[in-house]
Order: C-alpha cells, then structure tokens, then sequence
C-alpha cells in the first residue's frame, strides 16, 4: 500500500471514531429523538381528548365532529385481552364509529341512556413524531342512573401535530376485562 493510501485510510479512520465518540457523548444513536413538547403542546393536546368526549357524547354535527378529530389516515380500534380489534378508519367510517355519518345519530345507545364520558389520569408522553398517550375512561349515568359511574378501560394514543392542530393518528381503546360494577364478589376467606 502506497503512502499516500495509508495517510488516505488513517485520516479515514480517524474521522470515523471522532464522530461515533462524539455520537455517544451526546446520546444519538441513530434514533430520531422526541419532539420538543411545550406547555401549549401538552394543553392542546388535552383540549383534543375534551373535544373527544364532547362529540363521542353529542354526536355532533352528525359524528364529523367526531371523526375530524383524526387525521386523514387515523383510526379508532377497541382492543380486548391485548388484541386489537376492526379499525374505524376515515371520516364516513370514524363518523358511524359515534354513531354518526349513514346512522345518523339515531338509536347511539350510550346517547340514549344519557351517559357521558369522562377522561382521567392523562399521561402524554413526546415522540419522534408528535406525542402519545394514555387515559383512562370512566362512563357516568350508565343504565339512567346519572350517579353510576364504572371505569371502562383506558385509551392508548398517538397523536399528530397538524396545521388543524393535534389530531389522533390512532386511539385504541383497552376494553376493561372485568369492570368493576360487574366483577365477581370476593370469596370468603376461612378462618386462620
């Protein structure tokens, strides 16, 4: 090998190790890194969840409210036992998902009962692509009974910034296995 190939692979090698040692110093792996999420970031994000149960509960503007709440290629899917269901996806399919669209908004049976949805325990988390997010999902005035209350899973989501705004790419709901209006009595323990 001449000496000129040598300085060539040296220099080569040198810049090589230079830039992995300073990749590691500063923790890139290659990986796209979280967006930068600010205060109005994570209040918008909460109004989105807000605007979800509004239009789940009103089945506003016969359900588009509702599926205008996605993007273009977003979905709803319920998810049972850790597998996830049909996917709700785009505006006529995610307007019949809340009982909008060709339904229009006619037998919604938690509409009819009166039931609202409520959405606690929210956690968003930033991403490389915008955000996701848990939250859990309680229903209250099941059955006409507006004090009733019972936790119905929780939503795991992903969410996209768009010039509309935050908007859902995906929403799965985690059907509760056992709510707790309708889990088992506890068995009598034997005396000790």
């Amino acid at each position: 090998m001449s000496g000129r190939a040598m300085w060539t692979l040296a220099i080569v090698v040198s810049a090589t190790l230079e830039f992995s040692v300073a990749a590691q110093r500063s923790g890139q792996t290659g990986a796209p890194q979280p967006m930068t999420l600010t205060a109005l970031d994570y209040f918008e994000i909460g109004q989105l969840v807000a605007r979800y149960a509004r239009a789940i509960d009103t089945c506003s503007n016969n359900g588009y409210d509702y599926a205008d709440l996605f993007t273009a290629d977003g979905f709803f899917a319920p998810a049972k036992d850790g597998v996830v269901g049909a996917r709700w996806q785009g505006r006529e399919r995610l307007a019949e998902a809340s009982g909008g669209g060709v339904r229009g908004c006619k037998n919604v049976g938690w509409i009819r009962q009166g039931v609202r949805h409520i959405y606690v325990n929210h956690i968003i988390t930033p991403s490389a692509g915008g955000a996701t997010g848990t939250v859990d999902m309680l229903m209250i005035g099941l059955d006409g009974d507006p004090g009733k209350i019972r936790h119905d899973g929780y939503y795991a989501d992903t969410y996209t910034k768009t010039p509309q705004g935050w908007r859902f790419t995906s929403r799965i709901h985690h059907v509760a296995v056992s709510p707790i209006g309708n889990a088992p009595a506890p068995q009598a323990q034997p005396a000790r």
